[in-house]
């Protein structure tokens, strides 16, 4: 398996399903609609993939470091009968090589705590996107791990490791990206949505 940001994993389906039972509805809080190209960061097993999918008629690209991963995601899409119009299977930090054209919108979910390299990351994500563009971020709330619980464990990266909105701010504004606005994900998350200055 290939290596994964610090302290982030994919954790087990059933969890994900308890947390949000309706990510198609998460999807349309963070702002994202029918007719925008998205690019779904680190997109893990394809639990948002193919909402996303659906959503925005297959204009999504989609990227994981992890093969395996990809896998799982295609197979998730491809069970909505939906379509993803690129897969890729690199590095996150590598992302305006690695697209055919820029995107709308970027979403990386549950992943942005572990990135070694934050404000890089921002900016590739940057320059990945149009004019205006979007990018937002789905982090746990900065409260100890205790005390997020789904389906009877506690659940989530590390206490230390979960970073408030501020600190979110912080490393993605020099990126050459604004904060939005701020979307609360009951009962553990937010996205911070950051916009192309």
């Amino acid at each position: 398996m290939a290596a994964l940001f610090q302290g982030t994993s994919m954790p087990d389906r059933d969890w994900w399903s308890a947390l949000w039972p309706d990510p198609e509805g998460l999807l349309q809080q963070v702002g994202i609609r029918h007719g925008m190209s998205v690019l779904d960061l680190c997109c893990g097993d394809g639990y948002f993939t193919g909402p996303l999918a659906e959503l925005v008629d297959g204009r999504l690209a989609a990227l994981d470091l992890d093969p395996d991963m990809i896998e799982l995601a295609k197979a998730e899409v491809e069970r909505r009968h939906a379509s993803v119009r690129l897969w890729i299977c690199a590095d996150a930090t590598s992302l305006a090589e690695r697209l055919d054209e820029p995107v709308d919108y970027v979403l990386i979910a549950n992943t942005f705590h572990g990135v070694p390299d934050q404000t890089g990351l921002a900016r590739s994500v940057r320059a990945a996107l149009r004019p205006d563009g979007l990018f937002c971020i789905v982090n746990w709330h900065p409260r100890p791990r205790e005390e997020t619980v789904v389906l009877g464990q506690p659940r989530g990266p590390r206490t230390e490791t979960r970073m408030p909105i501020e600190a979110v701010r912080t490393v993605v504004e020099p990126a050459g990206l604004t904060m939005l606005r701020i979307v609360d994900l009951p009962p553990y998350h937010y996205a911070a949505v950051f916009q192309v200055a």
